[in-house]
């Protein structure tokens, strides 16, 4: 019985990654969820009462993916242009299969920014040690001085603004062809390191 109730529960969340994906959080209906899930909408309350917890559901077990693997990064003995190199691949890879990240995390810092706060803190994830790796770096001359807070900035913006804007760079940069958005998007993690790393490493 648990494996059949953990069965429907896994199809609904794909199924809602789905639906989100294509309509984006408000313009996703319950109804739709249930269609794609391939169940009838009672069943999909029964599961998850409101839109709301069922989106902060998925968006929980992507947290959960992505932080362990950005403080094993952060926590390894790799240089600091290694660390920015692994931590873009994995911020993109992870917004190349979940898209729909950056708009619900604007919608909670806008609503309740104390859950993501929460999940922040529950996975150890502290910038302050990243900000005295990043001084410790320019102290040995590996890279311009700067201020940390600028340049870790700098690299999320350059990461996730793509993916929050993606209907307008679809329209504007790429006349909504699907196809060369994904090959956009799939180059997305070279571009930035390479820039950053140019921008950034001194020359010797």
């Amino acid at each position: 019985m648990e494996t059949k109730k953990d069965s429907t529960e896994e199809k609904i969340l794909e199924a809602a990654k789905n639906v989100f994906v294509a309509k984006g959080m408000e313009g996703a209906r319950m109804q739709e969820i249930a269609d794609e899930a391939g169940i009838n909408k009672a069943l999909l309350h029964y599961y998850f009462r409101t839109k709301e917890r069922l989106f902060e559901a998925i968006f929980s077990g992507i947290i959960k993916l992505a932080f362990p693997k950005i403080m094993t990064i952060v926590q390894s003995e790799a240089s600091i242009v290694s660390k920015i190199e692994q931590i873009v691949d994995a911020y993109i890879d992870l917004l190349i299969k979940h898209p729909f990240i950056p708009g619900f995390v604007l919608k909670e810092l806008n609503r309740d920014p104390s859950g993501l706060f929460k999940l922040v803190v529950k996975f150890g994830l502290n910038p302050q040690s990243v900000f005295d790796q990043i001084e410790q770096a320019m102290d040995r001359g590996e890279i311009r001085r700067m201020k940390p807070q600028h340049l870790l900035s700098n690299i999320v913006s350059m990461c996730v603004f793509p993916f929050a804007a993606r209907p307008i760079l679809s329209f504007i940069l790429f006349k909504d062809d699907p196809s060369a958005l994904e090959a956009f998007y799939n180059e997305r993690a070279t571009v930035i390191k390479e820039f950053v790393i140019n921008a950034i490493v001194i020359k010797k």
